[in-house]
Parts: C-alpha cells; sequence; structure tokens
C-alpha cells in the first residue's frame, strides 16, 4: 500500500483509511501495509504502531492485514510483530536484516529465529520477504527449508520480489503448498499456475479491478490477456522510481496533489515527468 503524507511529511491517516477501504472495495483480498512501497522504512517505529492500530479501529478488518514488521533490529522487529499479532492481524510479511551485507544464511536464520521466539505467540504466521534487489540480502532455498522444518506452523508463505522467475519457479517447484506471493505483476498467471498463491505487488494500488480479473480467471482462455492488460502500468514507467511514479497516478486520478507527497531520500517526478506518465497512461486509455 502507498503511504499518503501531509506537506509536512506527517503520515496522512484520514486518507491512508479511506485509500484502504477503497481498495478492499474495489477488488483486493487483503492489504500489506509497511511494504517497500509504503516507504515503510521512513518511518518511525511508533508511527508504524499507530497508523496500524488506527487502522484497525477505522474498520477495516484486521484478518485482511498482513502488514511489514521486518527491521535491522530484532528488538524493533519483535515489537512490530507482537503488536501485529495483538491486532488480529493475518500474517506479518517479515524482512530479513537488511543493513548488513554479505551474511550467512545462518546469520539470518539466527534473525528470523530471534524474532519468532521472542514472539511466542502460536497466532504468529510469517510470511518472508525476500526482496534482494532492495535489500541485497535474502532467503535461499536452503534457508527456507531450515525455517520450514525450524516452524512448519508459523513461517507459512513468501513474497519473492526477486524479479527472477527462475528463483520464484525454483520455490513453488520445491515447497509445495507454501504461500509464494509473486511481488511483481509480470509473474501472476505463471505463479497460478505452478500453484501459487496470488501476488503482492505495488500496482495493485492502481490496477486492482484488472489484477482481480486476473486472479479469477487465471484457469480460463482469457488468462493470457488478462495478464497482458495488467502490464500497462510497467510499460508506462519506464526507468521512473516506482513510488513517486504511483502516486502521481494516484493523485492525477484523483485530482489530489496530496498524494504527490513522498519522504526523503524519495523525490516526486519533476512536471516534465508527470507529463509524460499522464501522456502515455491517457493514450493507452488507462484512466
Amino acid at each position: 500500500m502507498l503511504t499518503p503524507f501531509r506537506a509536512d511529511l506527517s503520515v496522512d491517516v484520514d486518507r491512508w483509511i479511506a485509500f484502504s477501504k477503497q481498495l478492499l472495495i474495489d477488488g483486493c483480498h487483503g492489504l500489506c501495509p509497511f511494504g517497500t512501497t509504503s516507504e515503510a522504512n521512513s518511518l518511525a517505529l511508533d508511527e508504524r504502531i499507530a497508523t496500524l492500530t488506527q487502522l484497525v479501529e477505522a474498520g477495516v478488518p484486521a484478518a485482511k492485514l498482513m502488514p511489514g514488521t521486518g527491521a535491522s533490529s530484532i528488538p524493533e522487529a519483535v515489537k512490530l510483530t507482537k503488536h501485529a499479532v495483538k491486532l488480529g492481524c493475518a500474517g506479518v510479511l517479515l524482512l530479513p536484516p537488511f543493513y548488513y551485507k554479505g551474511v550467512s544464511d545462518e546469520g539470518i536464520f539466527r534473525s528470523i529465529a530471534e524474532v519468532i521466539d521472542r514472539v511466542a505467540e502460536d497466532a504468529l504466521q510469517v510470511y518472508l520477504y525476500h526482496i534482494p534487489p532492495v535489500a541485497q540480502v535474502g532467503f535461499s532455498l536452503s534457508l527456507i527449508e531450515r525455517l520450514l522444518k525450524a516452524y512448519p506452523r508459523t513461517v507459512v508463505g513468501l513474497k519473492d520480489s526477486s524479479g527472477d522467475w527462475n528463483n520464484q519457479k525454483a520455490i513453488l517447484t520445491n515447497f509445495p503448498g507454501f504461500g509464494t506471493f509473486s511481488g511483481s505483476e509480470k509473474f501472476i498467471l505463471d505463479n497460478l499456475r505452478l500453484g501459487g498463491a496470488g501476488s503482492i505487488n505495488a500496482v495493485a494500488n492502481v490496477i486492482t479491478a484488472p489484477l482481480r480479473k486476473l486472479f479469477d480467471n487465471w484457469q480460463t482462455p482469457q488468462a493470457e490477456q488478462y495478464q497482458e492488460d495488467v502490464m500497462v502500468i510497467a510499460k508506462a514507467r519506464g526507468d521512473y522510481p516506482a513510488i513517486p511514479f504511483l502516486k502521481q497516478i494516484v493523485a492525477y486520478a484523483q485530482q489530489d496533489p496530496t498524494w504527490l507527497t513522498v519522504r526523503p531520500p524519495l523525490v516526486q517526478l519533476t512536471d516534465t515527468q508527470a507529463e509524460g506518465v499522464i501522456t502515455k497512461l491517457t493514450q493507452a486509455k488507462f484512466f
């Protein structure tokens, strides 16, 4: 989920709640607040805890939420994860510790194990978040296998944002029944055909209905066309950074410039870039 910010860079909670409810109405099965697209690691610990609480108190079902709770610090990851479990969230999306690079599988295993053991809740459902293009560290096949053996009732799935279909295919093939989500809209149909759980992706913020149509009809003769339909955003994006790009689309679609605001170090698109994006999508009859 995208996170709207006010001009002073504080989270615009009212807009965030309204946007969350609309995504569910438009067809999302669930929501992932505080993932990469949410600018989660630009948010403080107390902001993430407070806004997640407000989201649930506003009537968004906790059973439809899979918040990101990963952090480089084990105590912070534990605190965020405990809070999500206490609220009744369906699961948590757990990054590996991402600051130190070149760490071993043993180190990552110990970090994840510490979080699970310290949370110590039977209700905890962990979805590993594999995003090496950003985190630079991730979950190898052998590490996934080890975590599954150690925590078979807790580690229940993974979001693969590697951008590498061969990696995603290997996970789907080696761990049947594991809740594997595609982090890219590009691989949704292939993911489902190999028994995957679906997709957790950034573009769901702006093309919810076409994604839901693909998910609901992946076994029909029209599935290939529905897969092609969800690629409209990728074709318009080019080299623009994903978060400012998506916020530009939401701002234009809602005629609400508040959505343009991103937290540094991110910066919004220039006027020229924004005009190019809107022109491409208008020509594609996106709006």
